[in-house]
C-alpha cells in the first residue's frame, strides 16, 4: 500500500467527528481508533488499514472523497471492517502460501462484513448471502471461506486449486479497501507489531469493561475469542535468562569439549554453565484465594520443566520450616500452610540473606511496598490485582490468568 499524503483539499471530509462519534456506543473500536494513526490521502481510491514499515505503528488511509457522500451509519460501519482486520490480524499474518493476493482479501472481508451487516456498509460490498455470494453462510473465518471459494466457479478451477487472479481488482467483487502491504513484515517485526496489537486490544477490552456501554456491536463469540487471544502465558525461558544474566555463580563440570589451555588433550577441560539460583515466594496470607494458590502452582509446574528453585511460603512472616527445593521435572499440588495476614518485607529479607539470583513473589499484592531486594525481583498476581496494585514499582510485574468458580 504504497500511499503519499495530498495536502490539497483533504480536510473537507471531517474524520473525526465519526471517530468521536464511536464513543457513543462503540467503545471497543472507539479504543482501537485512538491507538491506529489516520492519514488523509488521494492517492489511494477508498481506505486501508496496514503497518507503517518505518514506524512499525498501525495506520489507516482514508480517501476523504470516498467517505464524503456516505451515510453516516455506513462510515461508521467501515471504520469498524478497517479496526477488525487489526483484531483478526489479518495486517501482520501472511496470507496462506499459495493463495492469490485477491482470493484471500475477499475472504478476510467476507469474515468481516459478515460481522457488521450489508445495510451498514456500502452498497455492492462482498458479504455472505449477497451478490456473487449467494450460498455462502455468515459467520465463518476466513480460513473457512477460503474452501468455500475453492468450489466456486468464480475462483476455483475445478480442481481444488484456485485461478490465478493476481491483477483483477477486486472491486469487481465488492472489496472496498486496501490490503496492499499486508504481509510484507520480516518475522522479527511480524513480532513486534502484534505484541502492539495485543496491548491494543488489552486496552480496548479493559476501557470497554469500564464504560458501563459494554463491548457494543461485537458479538459474545469474537469478545470470547479476543479475551482468549489475551490471557497470559507466561514465556519462563525468558525469565530464567533475566536471572541467568544476573548470576554470579556457575556450574563447572570437567568435560573433553572445551581444552584445558595449559595441558592440552592431557588434563580434561571444564564446561561452564551459568545457573540461576531462584527464590520463589508464595503469599499464603488469608487474601489470597484457592483460586489464586492453584493457578501460582499451575505456573510453577510449568517452570519446574526447566529449572530447579527455592519454594518460600509466607504471610507476614516466612515458615522458614516450609521451606523447600522444588526440583526440577517434578509435578505438585497447590496447598495452603499458612493463613495470616501479609507482609512483603518478611520474604524480601529471608531472600536477601541468602545466595540468591533471583526473586519471584507470586501473591495477590495486598500489602505496602516492600524494602528493597538485593538481587534482581518480579511480581505475579492476577490481572484484576495488577490493575489497582497498591505501590509502584520500576520492577517487572507480569498478570496471570485466575479462573474463578
Amino acid at each position: 500500500m504504497s500511499v503519499t499524503s495530498n495536502p490539497e483539499k483533504v480536510s473537507e471530509f471531517k474524520m473525526d467527528i465519526h471517530l468521536w462519534s464511536l464513543l457513543e456506543d462503540e467503545p471497543f473500536f472507539s479504543s482501537i481508533s485512538r491507538r491506529v494513526v489516520k492519514q488523509a490521502t488521494r492517492t489511494l481510491p477508498t481506505a486501508g488499514v496496514t503497518v507503517d514499515k518505518d514506524t512499525l505503528q498501525f495506520k489507516m488511509f482514508y480517501n476523504p472523497d470516498f467517505f464524503k457522500d456516505m451515510e453516516r451509519k455506513k462510515i461508521k460501519g467501515v471504520l469498524i471492517h478497517e479496526f477488525y482486520h487489526l483484531i483478526f490480524k489479518h495486517c501482520t499474518s501472511r496470507k496462506p502460501e499459495g493463495i492469490p493476493h485477491i482470493i484471500w482479501n475477499i475472504a478476510t472481508d467476507l469474515a468481516i462484513n459478515s460481522l457488521i451487516g450489508a445495510d451498514n456498509l456500502p452498497e455492492g460490498c462482498c458479504i455472505p448471502g449477497g451478490e456473487q455470494f449467494e450460498n455462502y453462510p455468515s459467520g465463518l473465518t476466513a480460513e473457512a471461506y477460503l474452501e468455500l471459494m475453492k468450489d466456486d466457479d468464480q475462483f476455483g478451477d475445478g480442481n481444488g486449486n484456485f485461478k490465478n487472479m493476481e491483477g483483477e481488482p477486486g472491486s469487481n467483487f465488492g472489496n472496498f479497501d486496501d490490503h496492499g502491504e499486508w504481509g510484507d513484515l520480516t518475522e522479527a517485526e511480524r513480532q513486534v507489531v502484534e505484541e502492539r496489537a495485543k496491548d491494543i486490544l488489552a486496552k480496548a477490552a479493559k476501557e470497554s469493561n469500564n464504560s458501563g456501554k459494554g463491548w457494543g456491536s461485537v458479538s459474545n463469540a469474537v469478545k470470547k475469542e479476543i479475551m482468549e487471544r489475551l490471557k497470559t502465558r507466561i514465556n519462563w525461558k525468558k525469565v530464567l535468562r533475566a536471572f541467568v544474566g544476573a548470576a554470579q555463580r556457575a556450574d563447572k563440570s570437567n568435560t573433553m569439549r572445551r581444552i584445558n589451555r595449559r595441558f592440552p588433550y592431557i588434563h580434561a577441560g571444564r564446561k561452564v554453565n551459568r545457573v540461576a539460583n531462584i527464590a520463589i515466594s508464595i503469599d499464603q496470607s488469608g487474601s489470597v484465594s484457592d483460586q489464586e494458590l492453584n493457578a501460582f502452582f499451575s505456573e510453577l509446574n510449568k517452570l519446574s520443566e526447566l529449572a530447579t528453585f527455592t519454594v518460600i511460603p509466607f504471610d507476614s512472616k516466612v515458615a522458614e520450616d516450609k521451606v523447600y527445593i522444588w526440583k526440577k521435572g517434578d509435578k505438585k499440588k497447590w496447598e495452603r500452610v499458612m493463613f495470616g495476614g501479609t507482609c512483603f518485607n518478611a520474604p524480601t529479607e529471608y531472600v536477601n540473606k541468602g545466595n540468591y539470583d533471583g526473586h519471584i513473589v507470586l501473591t495477590d499484592l495486598q500489602a505496602p511496598k516492600p524494602k528493597p531486594s538485593r538481587c534482581r525481583r518480579m511480581w505475579m498476581a492476577s490481572k484484576s490485582n495488577v490493575d489497582y496494585m497498591p505501590f509502584k514499582t520500576n520492577e517487572r510485574v507480569i498478570a496471570i490468568d485466575v479462573k474463578q468458580r
